[in-house]
């Protein structure tokens, strides 16, 4: 045979090789994700102190549920497993080795509270799995360096304590402040930005009252703070304190400003228990919209939002900022999914994680975008103040950036 007639038959051949090999080239797994599948792992606790944040979980799966219903991630449905931590860091470890060892998941994705990550971070980045997007707001996940498989996703506690130090010295520079806070990683961190961020202006704190999360009720540290005269209460606590705290004070008469912590501004399980008039003028710091703020009735992420929770959970309370949370952070986790395409190792979800960006979730506030990259785990890092006026907050002022780093 001519060689110009050799060199035509062996052509189709060589084609096809060429695109077989380039086939397999394209997709690349680790444990955890397959041709049809892409196992998820979830601790978060659904019973315990905490047990107030469990409807984050539920609304992750409600939401990974929807995506599969529609087709999956590219062709790929979701595989949520979700346990219960009870908010102990033993039985995180625990329940996150299960997820690892025996269900085999690709990510554990949103494990919550700063104790129960701190618990398992080691273990995760030795096995270099991924720890995505922690339902904390502890600085130290933002640490690329020395931890490159864990990654925030709300912006961190200092950040928001350093936008509390900044009001309170431009509105009252002559404040008496108390800070009541949670004796672990999560109370002391955000602590730790407060007092950094005042600077010269420390003075200003005059009591620091810490409880731990076993107290059946922290009424007795509120009387023991409210001894010390200041006319500024900070609380860097979970709903269920931020709830008694605010009823407490009411109950004993006294009227300071009082800012609480981001994480417990849930109408449905803080402000309504406390009760509306308990905490009317109460202070804090939004990334969020409010799923009973009526100004969002035209909005389209809003509307996306809540024909998610007519489908899919609709028995849901929608004052219960969890399904806000949940709702974002795992519309975040899918974009980051989309960006793997066929290569889903768990070295190209950090690497797809690390490079979002201007990515706008339904549930954010206008204004407020994720971005992150290969030194920069923290997605979120903005705020707006807010303050608690009827049965809703009411934003106020700019929207301001916390620069507290890793």
């Amino acid at each position: 045979m001519p060689a110009f007639h050799l060199r035509l038959a062996v052509l189709p051949a060589a084609i096809a090789l060429l695109a077989a090999s380039g086939a397999l080239a394209q997709k690349k797994y680790d444990i955890g994700a397959t041709d049809t599948e892409i196992k998820i792992g979830n601790i978060i606790p659904y019973s315990g102190p905490a047990s107030a944040y469990g409807m984050i979980g539920k609304t992750e799966a409600a939401y990974f549920k929807m995506i599969n219903d529609n087709g999956g991630v590219n062709g790929r449905k979701i595989n949520f497993i979700s346990y219960d931590d009870a908010y102990s860091p033993p039985k995180a470890v625990e329940q996150v080795r299960r997820l690892v060892e025996s269900d085999e998941v690709l990510v554990v994705f949103g494990p919550l509270g700063t104790p129960s990550n701190t618990a398992i971070q080691k273990y995760l980045n030795g096995k270099k799995v991924p720890q995505l997007f922690v339902a904390t707001g502890a600085t130290k996940w933002n640490d690329p360096k020395s931890f490159p498989w864990t990654m925030g996703w709300q912006p961190s506690y200092q950040s928001e304590a350093q936008i509390y130090a900044k009001w309170l010295i431009r509105e009252k520079p002559d404040a008496r402040i108390a800070v009541l806070y949670q004796n672990d990683d999560f109370g002391k961190d955000y602590l730790n930005g407060l007092r950094e961020s005042l600077g010269g202006k420390r003075t200003m704190i005059v009591a620091e009252e810490s409880y731990e999360i076993s107290e059946p009720t922290i009424d007795s540290h509120i009387v023991k703070i409210k001894a010390q005269s200041p006319d500024v209460v900070i609380s860097f606590v979970t709903p269920k304190f931020a709830a008694q705290t605010i009823k407490k004070i009411a109950e004993l008469g006294w009227k300071p400003l009082h800012i609480v912590a981001n994480v417990s501004v849930n109408v449905g399980s803080v402000m309504q228990p406390a009760g509306f008039e308990n905490g009317q003028g109460v202070l804090s710091a939004a990334y969020a919209k409010d799923g009973t703020d009526t100004q969002w009735n035209n909005d389209a992420g809003m509307k996306r939002w809540s024909a998610f929770l007519d489908k899919y959970m609709p028995d849901a309370n929608r004052a219960d900022s969890n399904h806000i949370y949940g709702y974002g952070a795992a519309q975040t986790l899918i974009r980051v999914l989309e960006m793997c395409g066929d290569d889903l190792t768990r070295a190209n979800v950090m690497k797809q994680a690390a490079s979002l960006r201007d990515f706008t979730p339904d549930t954010l506030l206008p204004g407020i975008t994720i971005n992150t990259s290969a030194t920069d785990f923290g997605p979120i890092s903005q705020l707006q103040m807010q303050r608690f006026k009827g049965e809703r907050w009411e934003r106020f002022g700019d929207i301001i950036s916390g620069d507290a780093g890793g």
